[in-house]
């Protein structure tokens, strides 16, 4: 079970975009890498290989690195770390380890 999932809302702690929070769309963990919502663009240039294919230089976002990623906590609004948390009925949530707020 990996501490960042899609859908978690993200701030960037290191690199070109520190302090840009986006959105989770995907996730890689094999390479350890996300692609995060408006953050770390790099340009592409394609070309045309069907009629109604976008030609040109495009932005494009690309995979970033979790550790550079801190989980935004739902309940303090700030990077927090997560911890594994067994409730009563023995499910494995994450928890926030500033507030113990329970994270979908």
């Amino acid at each position: 079970m990996y501490k960042i999932r899609k859908n978690d809302n993200v701030i960037v702690m290191k690199g070109k975009d520190r302090g840009k929070s986006g959105k989770v769309i995907a996730v890689f963990p094999d390479e350890n890498r996300a692609i995060i919502q408006g953050i770390n663009f790099v340009k592409r240039h394609l070309r045309r290989t069907r009629e109604d294919q976008q030609v040109g230089i495009i932005l494009k976002e690309s995979p970033i690195s979790i550790a550079n990623l801190g989980l935004v906590c739902p309940k303090c609004n700030k990077p927090s770390r997560i911890k594994f948390t067994f409730l009563s009925d023995g499910t494995k949530v994450r928890t926030c380890k500033r507030c113990d707020e329970i994270i979908s």
